[in-house]
């Protein structure tokens, strides 16, 4: 469980690297404070099949996710556990200027089969 947590902050660490900020804008990215890890498929873990799925989240104001939408997938079956997880988490907010903003990320999940 400790590694998968751990698993899921480097992957949601990855995915904030990829917004567009700059140290002149001024501009804080959403940080995750609470993180939940998504329900692996069980026909997929019979499988032995692993996969990643990104899921564009809007982080409002008050760290709240909102809108979560999948923008790619290696097995539709991983969309929805990913999103579910994904609508438990909780974010500092990004900030501008000192206040709290809300900014739309891009979040990869990964299924990681280890059988």
């Amino acid at each position: 469980m400790k590694t998968r947590t751990i698993l899921i902050l480097l992957f949601v660490t990855l995915g904030l690297c990829q917004l567009p900020l700059r140290a002149a804008d001024g501009m804080e990215p959403p940080v995750p404070v609470r993180t939940v890890p998504p329900v692996f498929p069980d026909e997929l873990r019979r499988a032995g099949t692993s996969g990643v799925v990104t899921v564009s989240i809007l982080i409002d104001e008050k760290g709240n996710v909102q809108e979560p939408k999948v923008i790619k997938t290696t097995h539709e079956a991983f969309s929805q556990p990913a999103m579910d997880a994904l609508s438990k988490w909780k974010f500092k907010p990004a900030k501008q200027a000192g206040e709290a903003v809300a900014m739309r990320v891009n979040i990869p999940i990964q299924f990681n089969n280890k059988s």
